[in-house]
């Protein structure tokens, strides 16, 4: 039986991932969840990347997954004359209000309340960090005075982190709540937040996809800010998986600081049992070349080995030569570590006594009853995918199949580690529906005669309630 991936690869669509023919070769080659990147996207092209991904899974059975990503408040300059060089030490002023050209004294800044958040001291950094400018004073209008503390080549349109500063921008934009808006009525899968601070970002999000959806479309917080990592437990609480998006968090805190960070918040994605994707630059040199680094080979390794539901690429798919071949590599690398007995996840029973605390209990037990008797497949039915999330946090050694009437959650459980889904609407009485689900698990070469197989199901079976029953079987 060929060994299948239980981690998950997110792949970024773009111009390099466009066509048809690649996006049905990147799926074939392992890719579980398309990312839409509402930073560069145009939305008759996502309409039809949407439409191309949802026929392929319809004609050969994937249940591939889409991912919207909002932008978030991005900090930019404007554009600049030719050739601007900034040198330690010289001042520049960075200005609000009419967009006009910039040169090496005067730059544009697109974020209108730039000068009454900023206070002298505090940083400003430009192009991922490459250049640091420190804030001597600011007229708290429309002109902040900075003086460069690491100089280079001043580009049009960069990106800019204020890592010292509170931020007044909200995390959703005007963009991104017409791009939310947009998105939910895709239907996508899943939707990011950039720049997550507070849990009321999530609740604020969360206020637009009940406004417009009458499913629930889960929320993916992306952790790039240090607040975000402070408040972590609270943005636990409000948002149904982690991005951990070491891009600006990587410039936000010091980069060396990022590989703990990493590690603590996967941690604590498995203790809530929600998902976590690990992003940015994990194969980076495979934008222009065949190999990656053994130093990105590491990454994605170690990213898995912390425990990642999923791994993610960007440019490597959405402009990179190789969106095919990149997918190809990160699958190699997932297979050959994913088993091994190195990789620990948290396995502390469930204690809170929520009202879900016995349908917990049955899927912890689930898990740790698995690897015990070496069953080979976790078999859930599920209406709202609860247990599929429950399930897969614990890490079982056997595959975990779901089993659902909900064809909206059949692509969403796609991002989860380990989680296959089908679609079944034939609840009948209990034993016939554990015979259904255990011979198509059989037929789909998940288990064979003589492997053993645990099955959840919420008794009585028409009633579609809470998981309370756990049975072993053993396949004729």
């Amino acid at each position: 039986m060929p060994k299948r991936k239980k981690t998950k690869i997110v792949a970024t669509l773009g111009p390099a991932s466009g066509s048809r023919e690649t996006i049905k070769e990147m799926i074939a080659q392992g890719v579980d969840v398309f990312r839409i990147n509402f930073s560069h996207a145009n939305y008759e092209d996502v309409k039809e990347r949407i439409a191309i991904i949802r026929d392929l899974s319809e004609k050969h059975g994937y249940n591939t997954s889409i991912l919207a990503d909002l932008q978030g408040p991005k900090l930019r300059v404007g554009i600049m004359s030719e050739d601007v060089i900034v040198e330690p030490g010289d001042q520049i002023k960075f200005c609000t209000g009419k967009e006009f050209k910039g040169t090496s004294k005067k730059v544009y800044m697109n974020y209108e309340n730039f000068p009454r958040d900023v206070k002298a001291g505090e940083r400003i950094l430009l192009d991922d960090g490459k250049l640091i400018f420190e804030v001597v004073e600011s007229d708290g209008k429309q002109e902040v005075t900075a003086k460069v503390i690491q100089g280079g080549p001043l580009k049009s349109k960069k990106g800019v982190n204020l890592p010292n500063t509170d931020i007044s921008l909200p995390a959703l934009t005007e963009k991104d709540v017409n791009d939310a808006i947009f998105a939910i009525g895709q239907e996508v899968d899943w939707i990011a937040l950039s720049f997550v601070r507070h849990s009321q970002d999530l609740m604020d999000l969360q206020a637009i996809i009940n406004e417009h959806s009458e499913h629930k479309i889960p929320i993916i917080a992306k952790i790039e800010k240090p607040e975000a990592v402070a408040n972590i437990d609270k943005i636990v609480a409000y948002c149904d998986g982690l991005m951990v998006a070491r891009g600006d968090l990587g410039v936000e805190v010091p980069a060396q600081e990022v590989p703990l960070i990493q590690k603590q918040l996967v941690l604590r994605a498995k203790k809530a049992r929600i998902p976590v994707i690990i992003a940015t630059q994990m194969m980076e040199t495979m934008i222009t070349s065949l190999t990656p680094t053994r130093a990105e080979v590491n990454d994605v390794a170690n990213s898995v080995m912390d425990g990642a539901d999923a791994v993610m690429l960007s440019g490597e798919t959405s402009v990179g030569k190789y969106p095919v071949q990149v997918i190809q590599q990160m699958t190699k690398i997932i297979k050959s570590v994913e088993d091994s007995p190195l990789i620990n996840v948290p396995e502390e029973p469930p204690h809170i006594r929520t009202k879900r605390y016995i349908t917990k209990s049955v899927c912890y037990h689930a898990s740790h009853m698995a690897n015990e008797i070496e069953a080979k497949a976790i078999c859930t039915l599920t209406n709202s995918g609860y247990t599929a999330f429950q399930i897969s946090a614990w890490r079982p050694a056997s595959h975990i199949l779901v089993f659902t009437s909900n064809k909206r959650i059949l692509t969403q459980l796609n991002l989860l580690w380990g989680v296959k889904a089908f679609f079944y609407d034939k609840f009948v009485s209990t034993d016939d529906t554990v015979e259904d689900v255990n011979q198509i698990a059989k037929d789909k070469k998940f288990v064979k005669k003589g492997d053993m197989l645990i099955n959840l199901a919420a008794m009585p079976i028409t009633d579609k309630g809470m998981v309370n029953t756990l049975r072993v079987s053993l396949i004729e």
